[in-house]
């Protein structure tokens, strides 16, 4: 009887340590739906349930927007119409490499409206590892994904034909039936901004017979029976089940060739004997990475927020390379249409995501990040520019020539795989020359901003948004020179970067638009939105002088006007002119709803401004904002976030300020503070090491910073830096609901700005 209680005892602590050493379930706080419930009029996210793995190379998602629309899940909808292959990293700029798969029963049905079938939230699972949906009809759709496809299963009930529509979605398709392999292979080419060649070929395998199939086209919905092969515009494929089947498939796609789809189908798929299989590892993978930074305390709808978010921060930019029979990286370039060795990645909008998405990224992601590095330098090799905004290659939208930003980050924060040289030289041709595509493929007003100092208004639309946004990257490029010793860049940029007071008008204590001439452009009203501005307003870009604060301070007329002013944007009249737009447009809508003065978190230009309080001597308003804006403009619901999240842009910011920090001047190795969300998290780091932030006595009121520690030291300063968290340790607050009016309101707790000495 001893014997066998002490080994019911080993048993025991056995199961226990190993239950210890299990990671929590955090992909439960995760909902896919986070922002879905968005139109062309009003954004809370513009999101899709995203299935796919961490920067996959493909997603999936269900369809309720007809082919080509850009809001392709809605989830004001009632009907979902097709589960696609998606890339989708914005509806303004529209997916590319698209087909779908829709089951039904009873008589064929191709067409996308008459496919479409009922269902009910109720009856959804929207996870990042699997998505599942009953219909109304009893039909049962689940997806769980890989990095080069997915695992789908179609579960029919036994009253009436088991169909399954293959949708070859919008411009070209060549489909091929294999019956005795039961297979269907093929390619896809449709986009909006893809080389004339592009081809994404898939292969679909099935694990059942088919009982009939044949082809379509979704033009104008011919279709013909017993047809194995067929090409052109739309084109798409049936299948026939017996009633009642469970239909699993794997599939997988490549951009380089149908051999190499096979292979991504073998190394990733091959050895899943069921979707369970890929639906497990799938959750160990999410989960392993939300692990990597552990909340505690706080509420169940803070963690729901929080870890929604941080799945988002971990969709974009995408890997675009595959992995050839001998283990080695390859991939299909968009931007010459040839076959490279090595790493490439895409789907990203850097005017959006250098401010907080690359940031995080640096802190979780290193190894990554320093291979995307490289592959900027290898599209600016290739396409003759640095991509703005890829999808998936060159497209020119929005303004900045912001991969610098991202160059010189990675740089300051150790990040040193590409030569610096050919990074500035390469950026050096940028600021010289104008693309072909778009506004910021090269830099448009090149010559007069060098001349004049500034970018005129007139023929160049947006022309003080660019002036300010030139004026940080050419401080990227100064500071990537500095610290590498290239002096003939270094005083380039150096004279450059000061051009944002070119277009700071000392009368108005404005930034506005400014004629050829030197004049300025008449009847200034700072709450007129457009016109010199990109989606926003004097009174949101004024702020936009990332790397100098301090003399934004001085220009504005020092400290004490400069927080009244950061006082009235929060919580001024709401009034808006709707200028050039002529129109209210959704970024206007999302401002009125946040309540918060002029503040417009819902677009990027504003989103650091609760933390320039930090540089003014009174860093408890920041801590004050920026636990507002958590609170109130962020939730995990369908109406989650306050306008477009932006390729992980929003959620990083979420995700960055509920720790407590913020990467205001990205091309600095600071993160600046703000007021944590929980009471402890740690951050686990791909170099062994952890970095701890406490908070103690955090809660909902308590959203002060009484005092600071940082390693066992105090801590007066109102930022730490990228080493700071690096090499591992601990960072304590005390919180109050009170304000401490004296902690870092000295000079020397300010962030960086270039009054002070840049870093070496």
């Amino acid at each position: 009887m001893q014997l066998k209680s002490f080994v019911s005892l080993l048993t025991f602590l056995f199961h226990a340590a190993y239950l210890l050493a299990q990671k929590p379930d955090l992909v439960k706080y995760v909902n896919t739906l986070q922002g879905t419930h968005s139109e062309y009029a009003l954004s809370y996210g513009n999101t899709y349930p995203t299935i796919g793995l961490p920067f996959a190379v493909h997603f999936f998602s269900a369809q309720t927007g007809k082919n080509g629309d850009g809001w392709k899940y809605q989830y004001q909808a009632d009907k979902i119409r097709g589960f696609q292959q998606v890339h989708q990293c914005s509806p303004w700029m529209n997916d590319y490499a698209v087909f779908s798969l829709m089951p039904g029963i009873g008589e064929l049905t191709v067409n996308e409206d008459q496919r479409a079938l009922k269902f009910s939230h109720a009856n959804e699972v929207a996870k990042p590892h699997y998505y599942s949906v009953k219909f109304d009809n009893g039909i049962q759709t689940e997806i769980s994904p890989v990095e080069r496809g997915a695992h789908m299963r179609f579960s029919f009930p036994k009253n009436g034909k088991a169909n399954l529509v293959f949708d070859g979605y919008t411009k070209d398709c060549e489909i091929k039936i294999i019956p005795e392999e039961r297979k269907i292979i093929g390619y896809v080419n449709n986009g909006r901004i893809v080389p004339e060649n592009f081809k994404s070929y898939f292969v679909l395998e099935f694990n059942q017979d088919f009982k009939s199939y044949g082809t379509w086209e979704n033009e104008k919905g011919t279709i013909k029976a017993k047809n194995k092969q067929d090409l052109g515009k739309g084109v798409g494929a049936f299948l026939e089940f017996k009633p009642g089947s469970k239909i699993e498939v794997k599939m997988a796609s490549s951009y380089i060739s149908p051999d190499q789809a096979e292979l991504n189908l073998t190394q990733e798929l091959a050895d899943h004997k069921n979707l369970e299989v890929t639906k497990k590892k799938g959750f160990e993978i999410w989960n392993e990475l939300l692990n990597r930074v552990l909340v505690e305390g706080g509420s169940e709808e803070d963690k729901a927020t929080f870890y929604s978010c941080l799945f988002r921060a971990n969709l974009f930019s995408r890997k675009f390379y595959e992995i050839d029979a001998k283990g080695n990286p390859y991939y299909y370039s968009p931007y010459d249409d040839k076959i490279h060795t090595g790493y490439m990645y895409t789907d990203n909008g850097f005017w959006d995501t250098f401010r907080a998405q690359f940031p995080l990224s640096n802190i979780l992601h290193q190894q990554m990040q320093g291979r995307y590095m490289q592959s900027l330098l290898d599209a600016q090799q290739q396409a003759g520019f640095y991509p703005t905004w890829s999808n998936p290659g060159m497209s020119g939208v929005m303004i900045g020539n912001h991969a610098i930003s991202l160059l010189t980050d990675a740089w300051v924060k150790g990040i040193r795989t590409f030569d610096p040289d050919s990074a500035l030289r390469a950026y050096y041709h940028e600021t010289t020359n104008k693309g072909f595509y778009g506004g910021s493929n090269g830099r448009e007003g090149w010559k007069e901003y060098y001349t004049l100092g500034y970018i005129p208004y007139g023929d160049i639309h947006e022309s003080t948004a660019k002036t300010l946004e030139y004026a940080y990257d050419d401080f990227c490029a100064y500071q990537l020179a500095k610290l590498t010793g290239n002096t003939f860049f270094e005083n380039v940029f150096g004279r450059q970067m000061y051009n944002y007071r070119n277009v700071f008008d000392p009368q108005v204590n404005f930034v506005r638009g400014r004629l050829a001439n030197g004049e300025w452009r008449p009847d200034f009203d700072p709450v007129e939105w457009g016109g010199p501005f990109t989606e926003a307003n004097a009174w949101q870009y004024t702020w936009s002088v990332l790397h100098n604060i301090e003399d934004l301070i001085g220009m504005i007329g020092g400290e004490e006007r400069f927080n009244a002013r950061l006082d009235s944007f929060f919580t001024m009249d709401q009034s808006i002119k709707y200028g050039s737009y002529k129109q209210e447009i959704h970024e206007m809508r999302e401002m009125l709803l946040a309540k918060m003065g002029q503040y417009a978190h819902g677009n990027q230009p504003t989103q650091h401004v609760p933390y320039l309080y930090n540089f003014s001597g009174e860093p408890w308003k920041a801590q004050k904002q920026v636990r507002m804006v958590c609170k109130q403009l962020y939730n995990a619901t369908e109406k989650g976030y306050p306008g477009d999240e932006d390729q992980g842009q929003m959620a990083s910011w979420y995700v960055l300020s509920a720790l407590g920090i913020y990467s205001v001047c990205p091309g600095t190795d600071q993160y600046v503070i703000g007021s944590p969300v929980f009471e402890k998290a740690t951050i686990s780091l791909e170099n062994g090491k952890t970095f701890v932030i406490q908070a103690k006595n955090n809660n909902a009121e308590n959203v002060y910073i009484q005092s600071a520690e940082l390693n066992g030291k105090p801590l007066d300063k109102n930022y730490i830096t990228f080493d700071d968290i690096n090499k591992g340790g601990e960072m304590v607050f005390e919180m109050s609901g009170t304000p401490n009016k004296s902690r870092g309101t000295s000079k020397e707790a300010r962030p960086f700005s270039l009054q002070q000495p840049v870093k070496n």
